[in-house]
């Protein structure tokens, strides 16, 4: 008669950690069968379906950089948790917040969570538009429950959130690509120069095409910013979303520091055989965490509640770290973490548009 194995010993079973298991397959990342790549289909007047942006476009010079690829789930974490209600989401609803009341969190599911981010995410920026719909729609069904009364239980006059609502479901998307254009200034090495900043006339660019992705959630159509002006005067208008709290992670319910209890339950779960995921969380989350604190400009940093410390160790960091984070983008490393946090569907989805914008950048030469 077989064994069954009881809940303790499954939990330490899945602490685990096997390179396999690290990788994983497309089924980590692909959600309503294989996206279809830019180009490979037609709209209804017989025109390429490029999706959302398209060649030609700044988003996808700023999503196609091998430093975007490297980089972006770093990047995008920082800025979204510094919007309040998208940290409240996560402390009420997220399957990491539940396995942490649970004591069952890992290294691995921690880790697993920011893959999935890349991957999934990857249709709705790189292929047509109908795969484009279809991971939004799926997208909004999982955030149809991440919903709650209570932002911040210091701040109660804040109100509740609801990830599918228009605000949040707009600043959802607003801080994933703004957190890219911060990365592509700061960390990306192109055209023979260290990385810069982009025209004013083509931050205009990158945000009015930003648009067309917030449309995909429904966000408020009299909010959606067209320009960087009207973005940052959206952040002065939200402002009271992005300051600091040490009461954020409180859970309402319980009255336990949802972050403490993730720290509790990452040292409890802790194997030998999770140096595989050990490696890749120190070189993409830690080692370069203060360059990216640097990184983000000063009006914005403001949303970290740095001490002037660990503000002034930013500003040495990224100058002092961009020969370090040049190499993380080199060919053999972009290679090895567009395979790890990606994945094979949208791997193929990054090269085809590759080719797509080197053929409009050609040209347009």
């Amino acid at each position: 008669m077989a064994t069954i194995a009881q809940p303790v010993e499954a939990a330490r079973a899945d602490n685990i950690v096997t390179r396999e298991r690290l990788y994983g397959s497309a089924a980590r990342w692909r959600r309503f069968g294989e996206p279809t790549p830019p180009g490979a289909s037609l709209k209804e007047d017989g025109s390429p379906d490029y999706g959302v942006f398209g060649p030609g476009t700044v988003a996808w010079q700023v999503l196609l950089h091998p430093a975007t690829i490297v980089f972006q789930f770093a990047f995008q974490q920082k800025l979204q948790l510094a919007y309040k209600p998208i940290a409240a989401g996560i402390r009420d609803r997220d399957p990491i917040s539940r396995k942490a009341h649970q004591g069952t969190l890992n290294l691995f599911d921690v880790f697993e969570r920011g893959q999935r981010n890349c991957g999934i995410h990857a249709p709705m920026w790189l292929a047509d538009t109908e795969s484009a719909r279809r991971v939004a729609h799926h997208i909004r069904n999982i955030h149809a429950k991440v919903a709650g009364d209570v932002i911040d239980v210091g701040n109660p006059e804040l109100g509740g959130y609801a990830a599918n609502s228009p605000r949040d479901a707009m600043w959802a998307a607003l801080t994933e690509m703004h957190s890219m254009l911060w990365l592509y200034e700061s960390f990306a090495f192109r055209d023979g120069n260290a990385p810069h900043p982009l025209s004013d006339a083509e931050r205009d660019q990158f945000v009015a095409e930003v648009a067309a992705y917030c449309r995909l959630f429904d966000s408020p159509e009299d909010e959606i910013p067209t320009t960087m002006a009207e973005l940052e005067a959206l952040y002065v208008k939200y402002d009271e979303y992005f300051q600091p709290s040490s009461t954020l992670w409180i859970d309402p319910a319980t009255g336990a520091n949802v972050q403490h209890l993730m720290g509790e339950a990452l040292a409890r779960n802790k194997h030998h055989s999770q140096k595989w995921v050990e490696r890749p969380v120190m070189a993409l989350f830690f080692k370069y965490d203060d360059a990216i604190d640097g990184a983000i400009p000063p009006a914005y940093r403001k949303y970290l509640a740095l001490t002037e410390e660990q503000d002034a160790q930013a500003t040495r960091a990224l100058t002092e770290k961009l020969g370090n984070i040049r190499r993380m983008q080199g060919p053999r490393s972009e290679q090895h973490y567009m395979k790890l946090m990606w994945g094979p569907d949208a791997t193929a989805l990054i090269e085809a548009a590759r080719k797509l914008q080197a053929q409009a950048k050609q040209g347009a030469a």
